[in-house]
Parts: C-alpha cells; sequence; structure tokens
C-alpha cells in the first residue's frame, strides 16, 4: 500500500456554521419528552416538596468538551415553567473544562426538578455529539476534507443531532430521503438487474428526470464502477469502504469530475490518513449513533419560599 499523501497545511479555512435552531421542531421534541416523563405531572415532587419552595441550580460540566443544547436546556426549564430564569454561561458550539459552570437556574422547586431529567438527558447527548464531532474535525485540520454526519441518527432527534455535529465544527449530509438522491449498492442492483454494462445508460436516464437543483450521489464498492457512474454525470460519488491505496486512486481516477465522499472504516484511528487521500468529504456513522452521554450535571439546592 502506497503512503498517504502529504496534508495540505494551506488548505482553505472551514466555513462557518449555522448554529441556529428551528423553534417549532425544538418545542415538538420539548412537549413529547414531557409528555413522556411526566404525563401526570412529578407526584413525587408534589408529594414531598412545598409549593412555595424555591430553588437555584448550576448546570456542571464534570468532564471536558464542547456545549451542545443549552438553548434547548433553556426551553426546557421554560417550557415547564416560563417564568424559571435560566442564565447560559457558555455558548453553544464553545469548549469548556471540567469544573466549568455551564447555566446556572432559579424558579420554584417543583418546576426544576419536573424539568431536570429531560433537560439533561438532551444537553447531555448533544454535547457528546458536538465533542466527537470536534475529535474527528481536529484530526483533518490542514486537508480539505469534510467531516459529515449521516441518517444514523435518533428516531425523532435528527433536528439536535444535526445541530450537535454543527457544534462541534461538522457539516450535515442530506437532511431526509426526500432532500437528495443517494444511490446505494443494493440501489444499483435492482436498477440494474444484474447487468452492469447498463449501469451508465441507467443514471443518466435517472438524472434526466431530476429538477436542475436536485443533487445527485451514487455509492461504488469497486474501482470499476467509477467510470460508469461518472459517465453519467453525478454530482458526487462516495467510495465505500475503499482502502486507503484504493482511495488515493479513486480520487485521482474521478480527477474534479464530481465531489469524491469516502464512507466505511472511519474512526478516529483512520480519519487522518483518509482525508489526507484527497477525498472532499469523509461521512461518519459513529458521530450520533454511537455517543455516550456527556457527564453534566445539574446541582440543585432548595429554599424556603
Amino acid at each position: 500500500m502506497t503512503e498517504p499523501a502529504v496534508l495540505d497545511q494551506a488548505a482553505p479555512v472551514r466555513p462557518a456554521l449555522d448554529l441556529t435552531l428551528p423553534v417549532a421542531p425544538v418545542r415538538e421534541i420539548l412537549e413529547r419528552a414531557f409528555a413522556e416523563d411526566a404525563p401526570s405531572g412529578d407526584i413525587t415532587s408534589q408529594l414531598l416538596i412545598p409549593a412555595a419552595a424555591r430553588a437555584t441550580a448550576v448546570l456542571n460540566a464534570r468532564v471536558p468538551g464542547v456545549l451542545s443544547g443549552a438553548t434547548v436546556f433553556r426551553d426546557a426549564m421554560q417550557l415547564v415553567d416560563p417564568a424559571t430564569k435560566v442564565e447560559l454561561l457558555v455558548a453553544d458550539g464553545e469548549t469548556f473544562d471540567a469544573g466549568t459552570h455551564l447555566a446556572r437556574v432559579s424558579g420554584t422547586a417543583r418546576s426544576v426538578l419536573l424539568a431536570e431529567r429531560v433537560a439533561l438527558n438532551l444537553v447531555q447527548r448533544m454535547s457528546a455529539i458536538a465533542t466527537k464531532t470536534a475529535e474527528f474535525v481536529r484530526l483533518t485540520e490542514g486537508t480539505a476534507a469534510r467531516i459529515t454526519d449521516t441518517r444514523k441518527t435518533t428516531p425523532g432527534l435528527r433536528v439536535l443531532e444535526r445541530f450537535a455535529v454543527r457544534c462541534g465544527g461538522g457539516m450535515n449530509h442530506r437532511y431526509s430521503l426526500s432532500d437528495a438522491v443517494l444511490a446505494k449498492d443494493n440501489h444499483l442492483a435492482v436498477m440494474t438487474g444484474g447487468d452492469p454494462a447498463r449501469l451508465t445508460e441507467l443514471l443518466r436516464a435517472a438524472k434526466a428526470q431530476l429538477g436542475h437543483t436536485t443533487h445527485f450521489e451514487v455509492e461504488v464498492d469497486s474501482m470499476d464502477q467509477i467510470e460508469p457512474v461518472l459517465a453519467a454525470g453525478v454530482d458526487t460519488i462516495m467510495l465505500d469502504n475503499f482502502t486507503l491505496e484504493e482511495l488515493q486512486g479513486g480520487v485521482a481516477l474521478v480527477a474534479g469530475r464530481a465531489r469524491v465522499e469516502a464512507s466505511g472504516n472511519v474512526n478516529l484511528g483512520t480519519v487522518r490518513a483518509i482525508a489526507a487521500t484527497g477525498v472532499d468529504v469523509i461521512s461518519v456513522g459513529a458521530l450520533t449513533h454511537t455517543v455516550a452521554a456527556l457527564d453534566l450535571g445539574l446541582d440543585v439546592e432548595l429554599t424556603a419560599g
């Protein structure tokens, strides 16, 4: 196997990412979460905590990381009680050290305790994704390769998890099956009926039916598929589970005729060498489907009303 190409330290600066969340989908997620967690209220707090009791709380980082979900944490607290005050001390997308105070909360004790678990669950998961993404992005510095997520997200939480990837400096792939054409191996097998000689013709006919703004990507799993796919005029070609040597050869063969995406066998130990082959995009399912919640805690103090 040949050695990976030397990293280009003069690679262009990565673009600034949009770190805003749509209001309606976030509210819907929170409403579903509270309907699940407290369908008839918090009977423990109602039994043990006086209605007039007040609480102050601090969201503390027990490990270092990258924050994502600060505004979701705030919205969760205030959905339970709009009078709850939340001061965000660290913004989404910012790094923090262990021991950092990330937010302060004050309100009725019952409201804070009811909101605590939903708010924490979401900010912990989102921050874990942002932190993991930042690790991948750091390892590809000096290359032109972009780190992107995949559709391997938690059902119902995609908008939050995709946002978390952006907080970590990554990019988003297509949001859903409705956003772009991505023909994978199973699509090609059914489409060609086992006759690979028809691949170019069938892809070209399919592309002719698309609007001019619809992105067309095709996955290949062998070098001999690259030329037939490129001949159809696709926008992106995905090299799936290629070795480093094959990725280098694939990039050379494509020669700028399409964007090149690498997928498969991507982890923190392999991503830098993959980026060094010259690919444009590296999609990483592990950003969202294998992370463990980041260790953040809400330290609550109850006071008399």
